[in-house]
């Protein structure tokens, strides 16, 4: 006679055994698939935009080897498992014409590109596990791609480096043309990752960490804009006084735009560290966060790419000893302010940053 309970019982552990197979087999394929796009995103992050360092791989390419740069009287080489990231803050309220004419908007009939009024280069480095960020003052004099309104090429000029992403669509042919220039002005340097964020952005992506704590470093007085800020207070940025805070200045004053790029760096800093620390506790708030960016944002990070950068860099050492600003000279021009760069400063930068000395 069979015994029920015994076939009840072996139907029992052969069902539980069935799903906790089930079950694993689900976890193995979703973790398969998030390392498979791990490695596609990798891979892909190691391919610089199109008409970046392609000086440095040609020189690779005809001696077969790593090029070395003598500075100083020491040798160095690229660091070429570098990422380099370009991220630009986008200002679509003005854009500037052939001329240095400023229009709106809605005066130019479509050449809405606008001016990349923030500029920050933010460099991986996998050997050192850490983050450095080069912020570019927006009037930096630099070789500029010209184009008509009807997209015509004029030429090279001499221009503040952030009309350059106004010379384009407002979206791909713009960060890739903003790109192009910020590698030339870095002596050919590669381009990995470009994302263009409007300015309209910083109010949602602030709020998504509850708001930003920093001391001001100005005073940002403009009853209009409901902004009463002294220097050396601290407060904490929620909303519109967070996008104030980063895009206001005062134009009556020289060298205001230093100002300004002052509290950009100091807001990206401060912004960059809570995400990170919110992140690794919460891996949602990075989601959180890319979701609201993306909409806001033209870049060439896929899922691929942020699944890779979000599960690799977040424990990377970011603070503020690896900041750097360019140094140079303030003149007034014809018409705005035009830094120029100091080019010793900037190849030592180059060579801090993005090299390492020859074995």
């Amino acid at each position: 006679m069979i015994d029920r309970k015994l076939v009840v019982k072996k139907k029992k552990i052969g069902f539980g055994t069935f799903t906790l197979i089930t079950v694993f087999a689900v976890f193995l394929m979703i973790i398969g698939s998030m390392e498979g796009m791990r490695m596609v995103g990798k891979a892909a992050l190691s391919v610089a935009v199109t008409e970046t360092g392609e000086a440095l791989q040609s020189a690779k390419e005809d001696e077969g080897k790593k090029s070395e740069t003598l500075f100083r009287e020491t040798g160095y080489v690229l660091n070429e498992d570098l990422v380099t990231a370009l991220v630009m803050g986008i200002d679509k309220e003005t854009v500037t014409r052939v001329g240095g004419q400023s229009w709106t908007a809605e005066e130019t009939g479509g050449y809405t590109g606008g001016q990349a009024d923030a500029l920050f280069l933010l460099v991986i480095n996998p050997h050192k596990k850490n983050i450095s960020v080069i912020a570019i003052n927006r009037n930096a004099m630099a070789d500029v791609d010209v184009f008509d309104e009807e997209g015509n090429y004029q030429g090279i000029y001499t221009k503040q480096i952030a009309l350059q992403h106004g010379y384009g669509d407002g979206g791909e042919v713009s960060c890739l043309r903003q790109v192009k220039a910020v590698s030339r002005m870095f002596h050919g340097i590669p381009i990995h990752v470009y994302a263009a964020v409007s300015m309209d952005a910083i109010p949602e992506l602030n709020d998504v960490l509850g708001g930003i704590t920093v001391e001001v470093l100005d005073d940002i007085i403009y009853p209009e804009y409901n902004m009463d800020l002294h220097q050396g207070e601290t407060v904490t940025l929620s909303g519109e006084k967070a996008y104030w805070y980063v895009r206001l200045r005062n134009e009556n004053v020289f060298n205001s735009n230093e100002l300004r790029l002052q509290r950009q760096k100091q807001y990206l800093t401060t912004f960059a560290a809570q995400a990170k620390n919110r992140s690794v506790k919460d891996v949602r708030v990075a989601l959180k966060l890319y979701q609201t960016a993306v909409k806001y944002t033209v870049t060439n990070v896929d899922l691929n790419k942020f699944t890779y950068m979000a599960t690799e860099y977040l424990h990377y050492d970011f603070n503020v000893k690896n900041l750097y600003s360019l140094q140079g000279e303030v003149i007034q021009g014809n018409q705005f302010e035009e830094f120029y760069v100091d080019e010793d400063a900037l190849q030592e930068l180059i060579m801090k940053v993005f090299y390492e000395p020859a074995e």
